[in-house]
């Protein structure tokens, strides 16, 4: 199986300095600082279902949700829960408190990137969506075949802005300019009235929203994406400690404290103005290296 070639559909990223960062939302991107990155080379979008299993298919790799966790490296867990399957995202049936992510996040054995939803469903007509249900590992080892690497958090950042440092969204300071909706992000109340403004319910094929000024699409929305940098509560550097993300819950936050957490960013399809307003360069999250869900995915980078 041909391996992706370096450079072939990845978009030149200049460098430069920017303000990474932002005082105006959330604490965590706090605070904003001038940050400098080196040129590099981008995927234009997320990596695809096609894409990623072009890499199963050349290296018989089976994703972190595909295997059954060790009772060693979770003790305390139900044994009836160490069992191979991720987190799938299911709709609340009306309006409910947003103080608990388990009133529409559900533990699902059995699903993983080629059963998205769980146990027969596919991929297929999906292949030109982001690949989800990627742990950290995962990303890495595709990363590592496909010659590239998972951006850092600057590299991200900086690449989703398009040369727009201080803009709230990648594309301006308007959510919507002149009612162009530029993202794949939730519309309606969430997490049970879905308007679907924009034609999907879910993911949604990449490039089908504008590219930024790098020439790179689905930054914002779509998937999270993984980044290669350790998580901070701040842009200070202060310890990650256990925080829980909001987002994209640990599906053993409660059974073992997951110190070893990445950065991820952009944000998904279930970012809402009533819940989660990540859908902005600044915003970020940790998550658990281990941890996968139906809205995280990755795309990868090549330095210098």
């Amino acid at each position: 199986m041909t391996k992706p070639v370096a450079g072939k559909n990845m978009m030149r990223v200049p460098g430069g300095t920017f303000t990474m960062g932002d005082d105006n939302h959330y604490p965590e991107e706090r605070p904003a600082h001038a940050m400098t990155v080196a040129p590099f080379l981008m995927d234009e979008h997320p990596v695809t279902n096609a894409e990623f299993g072009r890499f199963v298919r050349a290296t018989g790799y089976r994703t972190t949700a595909e295997q059954s966790p060790g009772p060693g490296d979770f003790p305390g867990a139900d044994p009836l829960d160490l069992v191979p399957g991720s987190l799938v995202f299911v709709p609340s049936a009306g309006p409910v408190p947003l103080d608990d992510w388990r009133r529409w996040w559900q533990w699902r054995p059995g699903a993983y990137w080629r059963a998205p939803r769980g146990p027969g469903t596919t991929t297929g007509g999906y292949e030109r969506h982001p690949v989800v249900h990627i742990s950290f590992q995962d990303a890495l080892a595709y990363a590592e075949w496909a010659g590239k690497d998972l951006p850092t958090e600057a590299e991200w950042e900086f690449a989703a802005r398009g040369g727009k440092s201080a803009s709230t969204y990648a594309w301006g300071e308007e959510f919507t300019p002149r009612g162009r909706i530029m993202a794949n992000t939730w519309h309606g109340r969430f997490p049970w009235e879905n308007l679907r403004s924009h034609g999907f319910d879910r993911t949604s094929p990449v490039g089908r929203f504008p590219p930024n000024e790098f020439g790179l699409v689905d930054m914002i929305g779509n998937v999270w994406e993984w980044t290669k940098s350790v998580w901070t509560e701040d842009h200070a550097h202060r310890p990650a400690g256990n925080a829980e993300t909001c987002c994209t819950p640990s599906r053993y936050a409660e059974v073992l404290p997951e110190d070893e957490r990445r950065v991820m960013k952009g944000g998904s399809h279930l970012c809402a103005p009533s819940y989660c307003r990540r859908y902005r360069p600044a915003a970020r999250q940790g998550q658990a290296v281990r941890s996968s869900a139906s809205h995280l995915g990755f795309r990868c980078i090549v330095r210098g």
